[in-house]
């Protein structure tokens, strides 16, 4: 009986060593195969074209034959989705977790769950139909375009800003409320200096994991105002280029080989730029932990 749980105790480690090993492996094969595929295209030429890269960067002359349109749009894209999702998302999982009452925070949390299974092709058809709405009512020069895409992917980051600030905010000590309540501090002042601060490194995971989901989504914005060739966004309501829709279109379209390494090119930027965004938010993580951790300290002392 020891030799045989001993056996099943070694086989399992062994599968578990397997299963952790299995995700690095799949990451660095995806990376290898793009690093290959992107080289031939790799460069400035894969950003600029033709066009000078001051000139392209001070936006004194057109990119056409170029990624460099795409990843702004792209950036301005996550930027505007952020601005739009972080606020609402965080302001909702404060209500649910210190305000809403229990009925009112069941019937919420399914409709967040329910929003967060809802596919993102759906989310754009809802804009594109927006849109027509508001051409049939009131605005009939309403067009798709670079707000209502940042809309679309605010819509569909919402559930995790929401989620991880009601559950990190529900899973920090009992006692920190209570001596907030003590001091004499109200509700508000309770939750703006005490709950949020100290929930900031959960909270900032899930903007993390909103930023991501805005910046690689293709079907919300491929009915909401990306095109191809379209040049840098000229506002809010113009159409622009996305690396994801790029990459689509590219992929879908190519006519010879430099076209299609551009697609693998453009894909290799897109993964860049995420894995550059989730360090960047890592590092500021880690940055509010410390200060507040040093703040607990100097309380304590």
């Amino acid at each position: 009986m020891v030799k045989r749980g001993q056996g099943a105790e070694s086989a399992l480690i062994g599968f578990s060593w397997l299963a952790a090993l299995f995700v690095p492996t799949v990451l660095c094969a995806m990376v290898g195969f793009l690093v290959v595929r992107a080289w031939p295209s790799w460069g400035a030429p894969l950003f600029f074209g033709d066009t000078p890269a001051l000139a392209a960067l001070t936006g004194r002359a057109p990119v056409f034959d170029g990624i460099w349109p795409a990843c702004v749009g792209t950036l301005s894209l996550i930027g505007l989705a952020s601005l739009i999702a972080i606020p609402l998302g965080v302001a909702t999982g404060v209500f649910l977790a210190e305000y809403a009452g229990r009925r009112t925070r069941m019937a919420f949390s399914l409709a967040v769950d329910l929003l967060a299974g809802v596919p993102s092709i759906v989310v754009g058809l809802f804009g594109f139909a927006l849109i027509l709405l508001l051409r049939r009512t009131f605005a009939p020069d309403a067009n798709t375009g670079l707000l209502l895409s940042a809309l679309c992917l605010a819509v569909l980051a919402l559930p995790y800003l929401i989620n991880a600030t009601r559950l990190t905010l529900e899973t920090l000590p009992a006692g920190l409320r209570l001596a907030g309540f003590g001091l004499g501090l109200t509700r508000w002042q309770v939750v703006s200096r005490l709950l949020l601060p100290a929930s900031l490194r959960g909270v900032s995971g899930g903007v993390v994991l909103a930023v991501a989901r805005a910046a690689e989504d293709t079907a919300a914005i491929l009915l909401t105002g990306v095109v191809a060739n379209a040049g840098m966004p000229g506002s809010l309501t113009g159409k622009y280029e996305a690396l994801p829709f790029h990459i689509y279109y590219l992929a879908a379209e190519y006519q010879t080989p430099a076209e299609l390494a551009q697609a693998f090119g453009s894909a290799l930027v897109l993964l860049c730029l995420t894995g550059t965004l989730f360090v960047v938010a890592r590092v500021f993580q880690r940055r509010l932990h410390r200060t507040w951790s040093g703040m607990e300290v100097a309380a304590w002392r």
